[in-house]
C-alpha cells in the first residue's frame, strides 16, 4: 500500500529553470492545447524552447508536450489532436512517423512495490516510419523499430522489433508490415 506522504521527487530533474517552464506553460495553453492550425508557428515554438524540429512536422489541435527541451522530431512527422507527450524524460520520434488522435507518450511511472511510490522515467525512441495508431499508449524504457504499426487502443511497455503489427493490452505480435518502400 502507498504512503503518499512520503511521496519525495526531489531527485528529478526537470532540466529548465522555473521561469522556462513557466513560460512554456503560458505557451503551450494558448497555441498548442487550443484550436489553433498554425503549424510553423507551432514548430518555431517548440525550437525556441530547445525542441529538435525536422521539416514537415504537423502538429494538430489540442496536443499537450510537458518539456519540450526534452523532445526531438525528425521530418515529416504527424502529431494527431489530444496527443499527450508526457516526457519527463527523453522523446525521440524519427522520420515519417505518426502519432494518431489521443495517443499518450508517457515516459514515467511509479514504483508500486514500494510504500514510498518513487517516480521512475525512462525515454521513449519511435524509428523511422511508426505509426501509433489512436488511443494507444506508449510507457518508458520503449523503443519501436522501424515500419511498425502499433494498432488503435494498444498499450506498448517493452521494445518492438521491426516490421512488424502489434495491438492489444499489452502490445503483441499481429503480423508483418510488408510493403515496398522506395
Amino acid at each position: 500500500m502507498q504512503d503518499l506522504q512520503s511521496f519525495n521527487n526531489s531527485d528529478y530533474k526537470v532540466g529548465a529553470g522555473s521561469f522556462k517552464q513557466v513560460l512554456w506553460y503560458f505557451t503551450s495553453i494558448i497555441f498548442f492545447k487550443s484550436p489553433f492550425h498554425f503549424y510553423a508557428l507551432k514548430r518555431f515554438l517548440l525550437k525556441v524552447f530547445g525542441a529538435k524540429v525536422g521539416n514537415g512536422v504537423i502538429i494538430k489541435p489540442y496536443v499537450n508536450i510537458k518539456y519540450p527541451w526534452k523532445l526531438t522530431l525528425g521530418n515529416h512527422i504527424w502529431i494527431g489532436e489530444q496527443v499527450w507527450i508526457d516526457n519527463l524524460d527523453d522523446v525521440t520520434i524519427s522520420d515519417n512517423c505518426c502519432l494518431s488522435q489521443g495517443v499518450m507518450l508517457l515516459c514515467g511511472n511509479h514504483n508500486y512495490k514500494k510504500e514510498t511510490f518513487d517516480l521512475f522515467t525512462g525515454n521513449i525512441i519511435l524509428e523511422q516510419r511508426v505509426w501509433v495508431c489512436a488511443k494507444s499508449v506508449i510507457g518508458p524504457n520503449t523503443r519501436i523499430g522501424k515500419n511498425v504499426i502499433v494498432k488503435p487502443m494498444s498499450l506498448v511497455t517493452s521494445n518492438l522489433e521491426s516490421n512488424k503489427i502489434y495491438g492489444g493490452n499489452p502490445a503483441m505480435l499481429q503480423g508483418e508490415r510488408k510493403f515496398e518502400i522506395k
